[in-house]
């Protein structure tokens, strides 16, 4: 998972340096998730790209994991940025719903890649969760099981 993650921030890096956000990789070498690499890939750079989309300049984002008794990973990619609304968040992965956000500089949000990141999860019998407060950031948890 540490590659995977690295190779995600190098990818995403010159778009955080733009917006002066420091992004922080806490994820050790030493853990490893049963997964779809390119899967995981795909869940760290849509995940690591909002958060720096939806981060004003001179933000930061963090990355970390912990495992949870033994039973599943939790990473999380946690933000300072603009956060999200209880009504929102609720609408967040509803296909259904036909809402984009604009990012702190007009980037374009469509949800499409949380709807995706949502879908590799499950593939990997594993959940998501949001733990957002409008202008106080956002945390995103994905819990993938030890197998």
């Amino acid at each position: 998972m540490f590659l995977a993650s690295n190779e995600t921030i190098e990818i995403l890096n010159q778009t955080a340096e733009n917006k002066s956000i420091k992004i922080t990789n806490r994820i050790p070498e030493n853990i490893y998730v049963v997964a779809d690499i390119d899967m995981l890939s795909t869940i760290l750079r849509n995940l690591i790209s909002n958060a720096v989309k939806f981060t004003q300049k001179g933000g930061v984002v963090e990355i970390d994991v912990k495992t949870r008794h033994g039973v599943s990973h939790e990473i999380t990619i946690k933000d300072n940025g603009i956060g999200i609304s209880k009504e929102k968040q609720s609408k967040l992965f509803d296909i259904g719903e036909n809402t984009s956000t604009k990012g702190t500089e007009d980037e374009t949000g469509t949800r499409l890649g949380l709807m995706l990141c949502k879908e590799f999860i499950e593939k990997h019998n594993g959940e998501i969760e949001i733990e957002s407060e409008e202008g106080k950031g956002s945390k995103f948890i994905v819990k993938l099981p030890i197998r």
